[in-house]
């Protein structure tokens, strides 16, 4: 029967990618239309955002080579070394890290390079843990409950393993349990002209609306008048149910912390309610079970990079016991 992978965003891809490269048979399903889960992008007055991850950054040497090929093919681009810092009541001033990658596609052409050639279905929704030699669950520990049996979902047997266990699914219920995630409002506002100070993005400290705000035409090298503005948690958490509703707030905020003299000619809000994966205790990279497995960026951090590591420790994982 082969492996089943649920999930085709970062995480789901890069462990099919493994499997196949190792010759194990391995059909991916998502329900959304579009490969990439939360490298995600929106339309907006006509143009794409990115809404999801705003930036990749990568220092694992196996990822860094995934990066090379990607930067080789065009798929990715160096972006910037250096954000702005926005506190309360204080000036912003410039914060130096490593250097952000973005992709002039949008992020999500890194998931479309990874699907190329795999047996991907997309726009097909998974209701319950599918029959087959191996199942990966490439998504958020809640969403992954989901999908688990009541049998499954019985405490586990044994004291378990985690990376490299081979205990019962409900070693695999136990760790998707664990996972706490916080929500984000990723709002796409188009602006009749670009009238903002150079700052490519920003992370926004002490603020009762805002976490992060992002120069999406810069990102994307279009210079498009377009900022990406990302919500904390918890003025999320309380528009989840009418999200558009949020728009004009957010815009404002924005607005406001730039000094922006017109406000946004167009206003597109996106929800994530699992956006943010919480501290994992330990560092695995995965969990398998009998014949089930659950990896994510929840697995550590930073999270495009931990996606993919997870993805592919799985896949190697599972390739090698089923030979």
């Amino acid at each position: 029967m082969g492996v089943i992978v649920v999930g085709a965003g970062l995480a789901g891809l890069a462990c099919a990618r493994e499997l196949d490269r190792a010759g194990v048979a391995v059909h991916v399903f998502d329900r959304e239309p579009v490969v990439g889960g939360r490298l995600g992008s929106a339309v907006s007055a006509g143009r794409s955002a990115d809404v999801g991850a705003g930036y990749f950054t990568a220092n694992d040497p196996a990822f860094v080579e995934q990066v090379r090929t990607w930067l080789a093919a065009g798929v990715a681009r160096p972006w910037t070394d250096t954000l702005m810092t926005y506190d309360r009541g204080g000036p912003p001033h410039a914060s130096t890290g490593p250097v952000r990658f973005t992709a002039p596609g949008g992020l999500r052409a890194l998931a479309e390079d990874l699907a190329a050639g795999l047996d991907v279905t997309l726009g097909c929704e998974v209701t319950e843990l599918p029959r087959a030699d191996a199942v990966v669950l490439a998504m958020p520990g809640p969403q992954a409950l989901r999908l688990l049996t009541p049998d499954a979902a019985a405490p586990a047997g044994g004291t378990g393993d985690t990376g490299t266990g081979t205990d019962g699914v409900g070693l695999v219920v136990e760790a998707a349990r664990l996972q706490r995630w916080s929500a984000v409002l990723a709002v796409v506002l188009t602006y009749p002209e670009r009238s903002w100070p150079c700052f490519r993005g920003a992370f926004v400290n002490n603020h009762p609306v805002l976490d992060r705000v992002f120069d999406d035409g810069d990102r994307r090298g279009d210079h498009a008048p377009v900022l990406v503005a990302h919500t904390n948690a918890e003025f999320a958490a309380v528009h989840l149910d009418r999200p558009a509703d949020a728009g004009p707030e957010v815009e404002r905020a924005t607005r406001e912390l730039l000094g922006l003299p017109t406000p946004a000619t167009a206003v597109h809000v996106h929800p994530w309610r699992y956006a943010q994966p919480g501290a994992r205790p330990d560092s695995a990279e995965f969990v398998l079970g009998d014949g089930v497995a659950l990896a994510g960026d929840a697995f550590g951090r930073p999270r495009v990079q931990t996606a993919w590591l997870s993805g592919r420790a799985a896949g190697a994982a599972l390739a090698a016991r089923l030979g």
